[in-house]
């Protein structure tokens, strides 16, 4: 469930018209619903209840400050896999006893960082990463907590871009080596072993995949038991799907997969460790986007938008599918098979392929559903083309809470080569807007909740 629905023939994020604010922060943009986060944690929490998990948010697939924060003020703790994603959740509020730091690269300069800032434990990925962390530990004079990420080799049935649980991935150590590895590990210095990891892969449809993992996580922590490791928690990492397509693959509800968590821990006394990432944040976000043109080649119908690749990239990237909702509501009906596709120049620059949408003209607006997990965070500036900006809201008030980058911004990053002689470039002039598609204001922002950044940032991508 999301808060986005029509509202007198438009489209509403909770209580505030997407065509606001497009008029005031222009295309295109996302948008994430305070409402709709907080629903998602309630629902998982609710869930789960009885267990007391310490739900641990996967930075990774929604990094924004606001988002991190709102769920931070939610009680949630976050699973990082960089310095920056502590350093995120850090400047958020969380306290680092609710930081779970894992990743299969982790830098000695990342470990260090992590054990200086009193993070939960490490998730350790690799033999060789766990002598790293006890050679760093013992010179900090720190203990640091670990957990052994474990690879059941189960196939989790999911795109094999996002599918970690099999033997032939990159991630964790394989079942075979576990006892070894964890004995190892109790006899090295400033590591105090703590708990079990596992993650087998993110948007999964089925629950049997999980069981079968769940199962031989549950006879890991058993025979380490006997052998006398103190084992206090399972970390089941995350990847439980959404509905990106109602009418498919529809995932099991967090009820569900609960109950098969307590079937497979029940009775051994453990603290229960999740970290969903997708779950709480795909169907909070969407990506509103204004069509360009409609364009009639020989044989397809191609809708032209103002956002591509480099702000979505998992339809190319992963084969991924999002319904596309019309901002107006007498549209929705209305239907042409069409691409809809960006202006970036790769023919793999698209948003949907053979779809069948609204019968939408220049200028309309379109709504990217669920596309707050994995979005703005792997955006690029490809094509030289500004970061969109993120707008949070909250009932009947939005805010920029991530400005639209200028072209100065980004440019700027660069820097000349010493031995290239600097040269005083003719200031470039920004372009008049097109009269189709000119703004005004709206006289009632400045009332409205709308942030000062939000009416700081420039009402068209110029």
């Amino acid at each position: 469930m999301h808060h986005f629905a029509y509202k007198g023939g438009e489209l509403h994020a909770e209580k505030v018209s997407l065509e606001r604010i497009a008029e005031a922060v222009g295309t295109p943009f996302y948008c994430y619903s305070t409402a709709t986060l907080e629903r998602h944690v309630k629902v998982l929490t609710q869930a789960f209840k009885g267990l007391d998990p310490l739900i641990c948010y996967a930075v990774k697939a929604n990094s924004n400050q606001a988002v991190l924060t709102t769920l931070v003020r939610l009680g949630a703790g976050m699973d990082v896999v960089s310095e920056g994603e502590i350093r995120r959740a850090l400047a958020a509020g969380c306290a680092p006893a609710k930081i779970v730091f894992a990743g299969v690269g982790k830098t000695r300069g990342e470990i260090s960082f992590a054990l200086r800032n009193g993070v939960n434990h490490f998730n350790v990925e690799s033999e060789q990463e766990l002598d790293f962390i006890s050679e760093i530990s013992t010179h900090l004079g720190a203990r640091a907590k670990i957990a052994l990420r474990i690879n059941p080799d189960v196939d989790s049935k999911t795109h094999k871009k996002i599918s970690t649980g099999k033997g032939e991935v990159k991630f964790g150590i394989p079942y075979k080596d576990a006892m070894r590895l964890y004995a190892k590990a109790d006899r090295l210095n400033g590591i105090d072993v703590v708990g079990v990891h596992m993650h087998i892969g993110s948007q999964l449809t089925q629950l049997a995949p999980l069981e079968k993992a769940f199962t031989l996580m549950r006879q890991l922590v058993v025979r380490l038991r006997a052998e006398g490791h103190d084992i206090t928690h399972v970390d089941l990492g995350g990847g439980l799907g959404v509905p990106y397509d109602g009418s498919t693959d529809v995932p099991p509800h967090p009820d569900d997969y609960a109950d098969v968590v307590r079937k497979c821990f029940g009775g051994l006394d453990l603290k229960i460790m999740l970290e969903p990432g997708r779950l709480i944040v795909a169907n909070a976000g969407i990506l509103v986007t204004r069509v360009i043109n409609v364009k009639k080649g020989d044989a397809r119908t191609f809708v032209i938008v103002d956002a591509a690749m480099n702000d979505l990239i998992r339809p190319t990237l992963y084969e991924a599918f999002h319904d596309i909702w019309p901002v107006t509501e007498k549209l929705k009906n209305a239907g042409i098979f069409a691409d809809v596709v960006g202006p970036v120049c790769e023919t793999g620059d698209y948003l949907a392929l053979g779809r069948k949408m609204p019968a939408v003209a220049t200028d309309e607006l379109l709504a990217i559903m669920s596309a707050g997990a994995y979005g703005a965070v792997q955006a690029g500036t490809y094509n030289t083309r500004q970061l969109v900006p993120e707008v949070m809201v909250r009932g009947d008030q939005f805010a920029v809470v991530r400005p639209r980058q200028t072209y100065a911004e980004l440019i700027g990053l660069d820097r000349l080569a010493p031995w290239l002689a600097p040269t005083r470039p003719e200031p470039v002039k920004a372009a008049a807007p097109a009269p189709a598609i000119a703004r005004k204001p709206e006289a009632a922002t400045a009332s409205a909740g709308v942030s000062p950044a939000a009416k700081r940032t420039p009402t068209r991508r110029s």
